[in-house]
């Protein structure tokens, strides 16, 4: 089946204490996903989530620490979700607070959707 790109959107997201990675990560993929209103997909090309596919890039400093299949969480509704992760964002020695978990590293996530149709 071919596939056209449709819509490309970008996302951030931050874990402001402790340095998760995936918790930062979420939070771009939501980020991303809450810029786009893929209204021409349904009104113009009569398509629904069965003719869409979806590559997720999530960039971060520690790809390697991402939970790639909760990031699947805001996109629950489509079939067709590649992920992958490689490295990027940022990182930054931040303030520790306690009360809400260990460490104090402020990380950035970064977050590329892209929208195929399936035609």
């Amino acid at each position: 089946m071919e596939r056209k790109r449709y819509l490309i959107e970008i996302g951030t997201g931050v874990d402001m204490h402790g340095g998760n990675m995936t918790g930062a990560a979420l939070k771009a993929v939501k980020d991303a996903m809450s810029h786009c209103c893929m209204a021409g997909i349904r009104e113009i090309h009569g398509k629904g989530p069965a003719d869409i596919a979806l590559r997720i890039k999530v960039c971060c400093p520690k790809p390697e620490e991402l939970d790639l299949e909760a990031l699947r969480e805001p996109v629950h509704f489509y079939d067709d979700v590649e992920i992958a992760a490689a490295q990027g964002g940022a990182a930054e020695r931040g303030l520790h607070v306690p009360e809400v978990g260990e460490g104090d590293t402020l990380t950035v996530a970064v977050a590329i959707i892209t929208v195929y149709l399936k035609l």
